[in-house]
């Protein structure tokens, strides 16, 4: 089988998106991955060498936040947050639809603000050169990936918004 042809397989996005969402998901892999192992390394040197790896702590709360933000914008296009659509076949559907949109619109609102947030929280921890307790790594960095993953996802609600109107799903 063709790497392409896998792809195309796996991943019903179209186009670029396609490829988007399979870079994601691997930078998240590898990073998990990473911090699989790292937790190995630390459990056996901890209880065998009584010596554990020293910033654990600080790298793996860096490593969830790379894996975490590096799959909502993949999840956020595929639809993939927790809908209750408990009264849906009650209403009217260009009700559904209008409140679906009201939905990636105010989704969309969200993750833009919280972008904006951390992209100010960003640029202060770099002016300010705020670093991590143990290995001094820049905090800042992080703060902006999470933003810009943030702006990834706003672009992909108001999308995946537009895409519900015209697709009709009834």
């Amino acid at each position: 089988m063709v790497f392409s042809d896998w792809i195309s397989e796996h991943y019903e996005e179209k186009g670029p998106a396609r490829w988007l969402a399979f870079s994601l998901e691997c930078v998240a892999a590898a990073v998990l991955m990473a911090l699989m192992l790292l937790t190995c390394a630390d459990v056996i040197g901890r209880y065998f060498l009584n010596n554990a790896v020293d910033g654990t702590v600080e790298i793996t709360e860096l490593a969830l936040a790379v894996v975490v933000f590096a799959e909502m914008p993949v999840i956020t296009w595929r639809g993939g947050h927790v809908v209750v659509d408990l009264l849906d076949r009650y209403m009217n559907h260009r009700l559904v639809k209008a409140l679906g949109l009201l939905s990636a619109l105010l989704v969309s609102g969200a993750f833009y603000a919280v972008a904006g947030r951390m992209m100010f929280t960003a640029e202060r921890s770099l002016r300010r050169e705020v670093v991590t307790e143990y290995l001094q790594m820049p905090v800042g960095y992080i703060v902006q990936y999470i933003s810009v993953m943030s702006y990834i996802c706003a672009i992909a609600m108001v999308s995946y918004g537009i895409y519900r109107i015209f697709n009709d799903e009834r």
